[in-house]
């Protein structure tokens, strides 16, 4: 039995014969499966683009947030708080900004603030909190208070510290 693997006949034979089924395997196996996966591929895109436009044409305020790293202006907590809260739908009377002063330490500036929420629902302040945090990329939460309006269902107080790193 060993001799016929050093019989050069079967390499002459074997060969060819190899040569000649891969193209026959790649035609009649990978072939059509390559296929079946690129349609699998564009029924999935068709289902995803339409809830996409779904989800677009429910919060059209999301094309306004889409590119957090794309900003031309410097940052400042007066106008990045009062954006996200008017898009969050929470008025100016309800909430106060107390930023502090700039500060520098190991060569990194950075700038702590307060915000104070009265009176605001669970849901508004997830998505303020969530949306502030989309948008800009340096901004830590570094804690949240929330305190609970008694006889109110879902109303709270709350107070959250920010740290902004240049």
């Amino acid at each position: 039995m060993k001799d016929i693997y050093r019989n050069p006949i079967l390499y002459y034979i074997l060969t060819p014969v190899i040569v000649c089924l891969w193209p026959l395997l790649v035609w009649g196996v990978y072939l059509p499966a390559a296929e079946k996966s690129q349609e699998d591929h564009k029924a999935q895109y068709k289902k995803a683009e339409a809830l996409m436009m779904e989800i677009l044409t429910l919060d059209p305020d999301r094309r306004d947030f889409a590119d957090s790293n794309d900003v031309d202006v410097e940052f400042t907590f007066d106008k990045a708080v009062a954006k996200v809260a008017n898009s969050s739908k929470i008025p100016p009377s309800k909430y106060k900004l107390n930023p502090g002063m700039p500060q520098t330490s190991r060569g990194e500036k950075s700038q702590s603030a307060t915000v104070s929420l009265k009176q605001i629902d669970i849901v508004k302040f997830s998505e303020f909190l969530s949306t502030i945090q989309l948008r800009w990329a340096n901004l830590q939460c570094n804690r949240v208070k929330l305190t609970h309006k008694q006889g109110l269902p879902d109303m709270w107080d709350i107070d959250i510290e920010f740290k902004y790193y240049y």
